[in-house]
């Protein structure tokens, strides 16, 4: 999209990233910034700002990544004036803290949601939406191939494919983000009353949300001499040592929906629950915000072109970063 689309709106402009007129405020800019607001703790999100706006949770995550910063932390729903603009965090149901970040100034409101996920988490906040006048959010899922099967389904594929390895004296070694999906992941498995063991790095984060009230049900942090019946969590790309234990790879993540994704993730099954909306949840999204403009960021174009022919004043953001997997 040119810069000249977008030099009308009243409270952002484009620089490399969202920043907002009045306050400065960078949005979710993964370059060092003066005065940043950080909607989740997510690698692609975050930087060593001089100073971030956030949640608590979020303030905790970002910390316990990049060590101690400058933070100003608040809470869901409680609105602050910065620089003349009034903003408030809303959940964004992606994972602990995440929020959305609703701004007004005067009569013109802007509703901008990063990650988000419509429905219910094991371990994040359930998603609340408000109307605004301009939307900006994330289309990761914005192809109509991306439609993900109803979360019970995901969740008992997930618990039967564990079940199975351990019948079969296999040990079900699950890869699953650190951050969010772990969390998800080991409260999932509590159900079925299996010792759960994680990675060490994914050991510091489920602290931080037992911190915050999360229960995650029992585990131990991984060591060699795990046998099954058991289940591991481990971080993509993580090894782990075992020695002659035979193992079942699993990979738990929203492109499992693509039959390629066991062989790119180099597992032997993959399981498509994730913690982003899928291409139903992003058009849910747009209706329940019903905004007079919506820009598009970190999603294929084509969903652009699809809100388009619905009668939506629809634009892209930056340059598209989805990849073309079918």
């Amino acid at each position: 999209m040119r810069d000249r689309e977008y030099l009308n709106e009243p409270l952002f402009f484009w620089q490399g990233g969202i920043k907002l007129r009045q306050s400065g405020i960078a949005v979710d800019i993964p370059r060092r910034q003066p005065l940043a607001f950080v909607s989740h703790a997510h690698s692609d999100h975050i930087a060593r700002h001089e100073l971030v706006i956030c949640t608590p949770a979020t303030a905790a995550l970002y910390q316990l990544r990049l060590g101690r910063r400058p933070v100003r932390e608040l809470p869901f729903n409680e609105p602050v004036e910065i620089g003349g603009t009034r903003i408030t965090l809303l959940p964004a149901g992606h994972c602990l803290g995440s929020a959305m970040l609703l701004v007004e100034l005067k009569e013109h409101s802007l509703l901008y949601t990063g990650d988000f996920r419509l429905g219910p988490s094991a371990t994040a906040e359930v998603a609340e939406v408000p109307p605004a006048e301009v939307l900006i959010m994330e289309s990761t899922y914005g192809h109509p191939r991306y439609r993900l099967p109803p979360r019970d389904t995901a969740i008992a594929m997930l618990k039967e494919r564990v079940e199975w390895a351990c019948e079969k004296d296999l040990l079900p070694v699950i890869f699953a983000y650190s951050l969010g999906k772990a969390q998800e992941v080991t409260a999932i498995l509590n159900d079925l009353s299996l010792p759960v063991y994680v990675h060490k790095k994914i050991h510091e984060v489920h602290e931080v949300y037992r911190r915050f009230g999360i229960g995650l049900g029992k585990y131990e942090v991984f060591s060699p001499n795990v046998r099954p019946p058991a289940v591991v969590i481990m971080p993509p790309g993580a090894t782990i040592t075992l020695g002659r234990q035979p193992i079942f790879t699993i990979a738990v993540t929203g492109w499992a929906i693509d039959p390629r994704t066991r062989f790119r993730w180099g597992v032997d099954e993959a399981v498509p629950l994730s913690d982003h909306a899928d291409f139903d949840g992003l058009l849910s999204l747009v209706e329940m915000v019903s905004p007079r403009r919506v820009y598009c960021l970190h999603g294929p174009e084509i969903f652009v072109e699809h809100l388009r022919s619905r009668g939506w004043d629809a634009h892209s953001l930056g340059r598209p970063t989805q990849y073309r997997l079918f």
